[in-house]
């Protein structure tokens, strides 16, 4: 495996606290969402999972599309990231991935999609770790 990039962020003080990358495009205070007692307009761990995995997943998308001759550049995924209490102090994530291809059928579409999936690296890093969804809509 060859490293073709590495991403650095510090984080402090856990879910209210602040993160920072090394070079300075993210600079932000964290905070829980409303939803766990938090407070609301402030980035959470579950909405930068969910848009780093969304931009990622699409990419891989865009690949299979190519591979298949199927233009995707319009598709979305919407991704939903959901915090899951599991017991009195264990937690856990699930996922589920809406993904919309403009003028493709859905069970096309469903078909790119699970591909998609098979060769993101968000996706394969997830595999078998949380409930994933992945549902073309």
């Amino acid at each position: 495996m060859e490293k073709l990039y590495t991403a650095v962020v510090t984080a402090k003080g856990g879910r209210d606290g602040h993160i920072r990358s090394s070079d300075g495009v993210i600079d932000m205070d964290m905070r829980k969402p409303k939803a766990m007692g938090g407070e609301e307009g402030y980035a959470n761990p579950e909405l930068l999972f969910a848009g780093a995995w969304g931009s990622c997943y699409l990419g891989a998308l865009g690949s299979v599309g190519k591979r298949d001759g199927v233009d995707v550049s319009s598709a979305t995924a919407e991704v939903h990231i959901s915090f899951n209490q599991e017991g009195e102090s264990s937690f856990q994530l699930s996922a589920e991935l809406r993904v919309h291809i403009p003028g493709v059928d859905l069970e096309k579409a469903q078909k790119l999609a699970d591909a998609a999936h098979k060769g993101c690296p968000y996706s394969k890093a997830t595999r078998n770790n949380i409930d994933t969804v992945i549902r073309a809509v």
